[in-house]
């Protein structure tokens, strides 16, 4: 880690701006995570970075020549900008820690700037952060893929064989990717009735959340040209949280033999703000042994993995509280994401700026910590019990699923902010 970069993840940086500087912000200025915005004021999309309660217009700061990105911080999602490369997205984050930080007077003492350059995140709508060429979800909590292996198959066979040898991952659907806060459609498909000879055309009967994380492609590589797992994070330019919504009765009847269709493209829920993995650094930890050893385009050396808490609550429509039905954390993962992207690329795939590729579920190895309804109920023939009543075996109309994640720093962490969605009725 550089000097630079270092001072900008001192557990000792304050801001002048005091909201930062609380305990318990998922934004603090060692944070400093990149989305789109927009306001009343000006309802142009543009680059924003969050930092306590409010929102840096980072093309106000350009515009004042405070910054310099070519002029990509004016676009309505972050493509352009992360194309410029990582040395220049260190280089805005670096200069963004300065002048945020406490002391710095350039910005704080200007009245006109910081009111064209400060948005009170509360007064701002947040958008899809980038334009998502492709989507790829993996398969790789071994405790959320033993509980499914479990579940519909032999439990002393819980993984197939190649589950311990590669990272599993099926192409998914980009164009249904959402911005959290957008509404979820419960989607209509075939299903077949255990007693019934054919399926029947129904709205899902078992809609369900997936508790992911994601990471956002930074730098592309050609077609025919694989990434190197040691070489595989320089190409990754930050975390989101992920839901990857799931029609379970829809795939029970489709996913044989090619994997899940219309079960998984109805949408997927993405976290407004990117959080980069340089900011991630200081909670760097160990992955979980791997058993047999991979062969060696899968090997890296040192840590790879995050200490990531996650949280997901459940909210019934008309309740008044939330019940918080999953608690777990993302260094529990087996494959990294530098391994599932050296996995992606090791034929030749190509990737691009701005791709997406999602974790897997995140389960750990108790009952409160499974990534999913399916889990969590056994495939609804253990129902939750909701605060303030109620139960649920799937999710219902009206549910609001709102994903949490954050690294718990020394008086300071650094967050997602939320993964949310609320799910509406099926149409016809």
């Amino acid at each position: 880690m550089n000097d630079a970069l270092q001072a900008t993840l001192a557990p000792s940086l304050k801001s002048w701006i005091e909201s930062a500087n609380d305990p318990a912000s998922d934004f603090p200025i060692q944070n400093l995570p990149f989305g789109i915005f927009s306001d009343a004021v000006n309802t142009q999309p543009r680059a924003g970075v969050a930092i306590g309660d409010w929102i840096v217009d980072l093309a106000a700061l350009e515009d004042a020549r405070l910054l310099d990105a070519h002029g990509t911080l004016h676009a309505p999602r972050l493509n352009d900008f992360i194309a410029l490369g990582r040395e220049h997205w260190r280089a805005v984050r670096s200069a963004l820690s300065g002048l945020l930080a406490h002391g710095n007077a350039t910005l704080r003492d200007d009245p006109a700037l910081r009111r064209r350059a400060l948005v009170p995140r509360a007064d701002a709508t947040l958008h899809l952060p980038v334009e998502i060429p492709g989507y790829t979800d993996f398969y790789s909590s071994k405790e959320h893929a033993t509980n499914v292996g479990s579940m519909f198959r032999d439990p002393k066979n819980a993984l197939l064989p190649n589950w311990s040898e590669l990272p599993v991952g099926y192409n998914g659907r980009a164009s249904s990717v959402i911005v959290s806060g957008a509404p979820v459609r419960r989607p209509n498909g075939q299903i077949k009735l255990p007693d019934a000879e054919r399926p029947v055309f129904a709205a899902c009967r078992k809609l369900d959340f997936e508790l992911e994380t994601g990471f956002i492609i930074g730098r592309g590589n050609a077609l025919g040209e694989p990434i190197a797992c040691e070489q595989a994070e320089a190409h990754i330019f930050g975390m989101v949280l992920l839901n990857d919504w799931s029609a379970r009765d829809i795939q029970q009847w489709e996913y044989v033999p090619l994997g899940p269709f219309n079960s998984k493209g109805f949408a997927t829920t993405i976290s407004p703000w990117i959080v980069t993995l340089d900011a991630l650094e200081p909670f760097r930890t160990a992955t979980p042994a791997q058993d047999p050893q991979p062969l060696d385009y899968l090997r890296h050396a040192g840590d790879h993995a995050f200490d990531i808490d996650l949280r997901v609550t459940l909210q019934a429509e008309g309740a008044s509280e939330a019940t918080t039905i999953s608690r777990t954390n993302f260094r529990l993962m087996y494959w990294s994401m530098a391994q599932q992207l050296a996995h992606h690329t090791v034929s030749g795939c190509n990737t691009r700026v701005g791709d997406l590729m999602g974790s897997g579920t995140i389960s750990g190895p108790t009952p409160d910590s499974c990534g999913s309804l399916l889990e969590s109920t056994w495939n609804g023939q253990r129902p939750l019990r909701l605060e303030g009543g109620g139960e649920r075996a799937f999710l219902q109309d009206g549910d609001e699923v709102v994903i949490t994640g954050w690294c718990q720093g020394d008086g300071y962490r650094v967050g997602f902010g939320e993964c949310a969605g609320r799910i509406l009725a099926a149409r016809g």
